[in-house]
């Protein structure tokens, strides 16, 4: 059986992230990535010094430059998307276009592969917005919750929908597949343009004891740290009762965005005091997956604290943002 997988969007945040546990775990990787979102940093070039990773910059919405990437592949982790809520709110109709499009290519080289296990497609928990905005939410939220559009003339919905009709695509495509929902993934080589990286370089922009401006502090999230999630993607592709899902993965331990600034600001050794900010628009009140579904079918569950991950996250970017402004995802 080929050992080979290959991950779509591989050059970003969570590709990297799992592109390097399953080196470690003895596969052979090839990423692939158009390189908008990801970039080439020292970070990528050390992984590329193995052996047997092999990156291909290429557009994934032209199809034959998709099905050139060939047929040996044990399992396809589809991570590439446009994601992020300024790309979202700038760009709405591209955000769909490009997020469909890029999925019907790569189904269509799945259904090319001679020994596919299965396509692991990255979905959102995204799609639960709408429902928590029209009807309320059971909180933590299971996989089997009814999902409701929010209103279509929104920005955001172009994203939310690209998600839901990718999940759809997925279940009628004819190949072995599972689907699942990542929740608020935080860790070193985010992109800038998130809510732990945004607050870093606020504080440090800022000198003690000027204010912290903080946006939705009474919202709430569940922040779980990437190598967790990692662990989660690698046992989802070797369940041997393929479990189709939509799995939620993410940390059931759930903070409000004041907590996680004075964690921020603690952990980088700030006396600034937080002023509250009006709410961006469409930015939902609260988000908390029901992980019992993933603790059944894969024994998985978050290890680390959401203090361990800040620490880790900091330091990162603490170096990063030392040697200059980094591309912003």
């Amino acid at each position: 059986m080929s050992n080979s997988i290959l991950i779509t969007g591989g050059a970003g945040f969570i590709g990297l992230h799992l592109a390097r546990k399953l080196v470690s775990n003895g596969y052979k990787v090839d990423l692939v990535d158009n390189l908008t979102r990801g970039i080439r940093d020292e970070d990528l070039e050390t992984l590329l010094s193995h052996t047997s990773v092999s990156f291909t910059q290429l557009d994934l919405t032209d199809q034959k430059s998709t099905l050139v990437l060939g047929s040996g592949y044990h399992a396809i982790y589809h991570l590439a998307g446009i994601v992020g809520v300024k790309h979202v709110l700038n760009r709405p109709y591209e955000v769909m276009d490009t997020n469909i499009r890029m999925l019907q290519n790569v189904i269509t080289l799945a259904k090319r592969q001679s020994s596919l296990n299965r396509l692991l497609f990255a979905s959102t928990s995204e799609v639960y917005a709408g429902t928590l905005e029209k009807y309320g939410l059971e909180i933590p939220t299971v996989e089997e919750s009814n999902i409701v559009v929010s209103s279509l003339n929104r920005p955001r919905t172009s994203y939310m929908l690209s998600k839901i009709v990718g999940e759809v695509m997925c279940q009628h495509c004819g190949v072995p597949f599972t689907i699942f929902r990542p929740h608020n993934i935080y860790g070193p080589r985010m992109g800038m343009a998130h809510v732990i990286p945004e607050l870093l370089r606020k504080v440090w922009d800022i000198q003690s004891p000027q204010p912290l401006e903080v946006y939705s502090v009474d919202h709430s999230r569940s922040f779980c740290y990437v190598d967790d999630l990692v662990v989660g993607l690698i046992r989802l592709m070797r369940t041997e009762d393929h479990c189709t899902g939509p799995v939620n993965l993410g940390n059931p331990d759930e903070f409000q965005i004041k907590e996680l600034a004075e964690r921020v600001l603690a952990l980088v050794g700030s006396r600034s005091k937080i002023i509250y900010k009006e709410l961006p628009q469409d930015d939902p009140q609260q988000r908390r997956p029901d992980i019992t579904l993933a603790k059944a079918q894969l024994n998985w569950q978050p290890s680390i604290a959401l203090d361990e991950g800040l620490r880790r996250t900091v330091e990162y970017f603490r170096a990063l943002l030392a040697q200059g402004d980094p591309k912003a995802g």
